[in-house]
């Protein structure tokens, strides 16, 4: 964006540039001068013939630098406002991305950005989420894996035995059914099967 606001200045600048290269040609001169005054009493050298070739000049270059001015204000502006915050969300989603769900974003104001910002917060929050239930629900499966694997099939069943496995059994499928509803929020990418 910035390459736009400085294409602009340039161009600005070109035009200014020709406008003041063409207000002191020679022909434009001599073709004022004939329409403002009397051409018998012309003085060429004269400079209060001139004084309105020169004030129009002197307006351009004020006209130039006003609007080099205001470019360089606007980008300034645009830099402060926008690239930096932006460079800062980059980065922090880099960092989400690489793994450390810890990052936030922290943007002031009330406009997209700052949206933007609590979006890809509440996203890495969520993820937080996510990855907690699954290692509580991967915690579960070991623990009533091994509670399995340590009753001995030769043995006479202890009803307390049983009873606790019920329960580890139940809180196991209780937490694999919220995982299973935390992950049906997500719409996976799937490649459509071909058609016969």
């Amino acid at each position: 964006m910035m390459v736009y606001f400085l294409l602009i200045g340039f161009a600005v600048l070109l035009v200014g540039i020709e406008f003041i290269v063409d207000t002191h040609a020679e022909e434009i001169r001599q073709a004022f001068l004939s329409r403002t005054a009397d051409p018998a009493t012309i003085a060429p050298d004269h400079a209060i013939e001139r004084q309105p070739l020169v004030h129009l000049r002197n307006k351009s270059i004020l006209m130039i630098g006003i609007i080099m001015v205001v470019i360089l204000i606007v980008m300034t502006m645009f830099m402060k406002h926008i690239t930096e915050p932006l460079q800062h969300m980059i980065t922090a989603s880099r960092r989400i991305s690489g793994g450390d769900l810890s990052q936030t974003i922290r943007i002031e104001g009330d406009n997209e950005l700052a949206e933007l910002g609590g979006v890809i917060n509440e996203m890495a929050s969520n993820l937080q989420e996510i990855i907690h239930l699954s290692r509580n629900t991967c915690a579960s499966g070991q623990k009533f894996l091994t509670t399995m694997n340590d009753a001995s099939p030769e043995a006479a069943p202890n009803p307390g035995h049983l009873t606790g496995m019920q329960v580890e059994s139940d809180r196991f499928r209780s937490e694999l059914d919220m995982l299973q509803a935390a992950l049906e929020c997500f719409h996976f990418y799937v490649i459509p099967e071909p058609e016969a």
